[in-house]
């Protein structure tokens, strides 16, 4: 198990291919699937044939995953997956923050302390310039995690998705950090 990052409450390690029944166990649940796909189950044929190959996938730039799987520190319990992926393969300059993390983890911070890490690790080791988010724009939990992880809201914009799923109507968002507003917070902090 190669592990990427550490914090209070969480490993964040490489996925590998006997992740799969995780993975098929988190996008089972039509909850956590609710603003991806509007909760349709999903399949292990999907799960082996494009999730895993996603997640397996080292970024040159990185020189390491854009995937890893969540673990609850002492216990071992795989809750999920963080996603602080670059968006051109050859560029660490602007990454992409996600998350997904099963019901049972929902509402204890390990999104926010998991992308807050992130982010860090991105900024002060990886070079990472800029860091993105989007979500739907009803999906408030999600847009919460990114506010209290520093990102701040950029604008609203609509796509044309392959199917339409409740709140799709209502567009999505886009938030980001930039290295020099994450060093001017950390800095205005320090000197409180």
């Amino acid at each position: 198990m190669r592990i990427f990052l550490e914090t209070d409450r969480l490993v964040l390690r490489a996925f590998a291919e006997v992740d799969a029944d995780h993975l098929l166990a988190l996008d089972d649940d039509p909850d956590v699937t609710r603003f991806i796909n509007g909760g349709r189950p999903a399949s292990r044929e999907a799960i082996r044939a494009h999730t895993l190959p996603r997640f397996l996938h080292d970024h040159p730039c990185f020189g390491t995953r854009g995937y890893w799987a969540a673990e609850e520190r002492t216990t071992g319990t795989f809750l999920g997956w963080f996603a602080f992926r670059p968006l051109a393969d050859h560029s660490p300059a602007v990454v992409e923050l996600g998350y997904r993390l099963n019901r049972a983890a929902w509402g204890v911070g390990y999104a926010t302390e998991g992308s807050r890490a992130l982010i860090h690790k991105g900024f002060t080791d990886l070079g990472v310039e800029r860091v993105t988010a989007n979500t739907m724009t009803v999906n408030t939990r999600s847009r919460r995690v990114m506010e209290k992880a520093g990102l701040s809201f950029v604008r609203s914009f609509t796509e044309d998705w392959p199917e339409i799923i409740e709140g799709s109507e209502h567009g999505d968002v886009e938030y980001e950090l930039t290295r020099a507003d994450w060093e001017r917070r950390r800095w205005a902090a320090a000197i409180r």
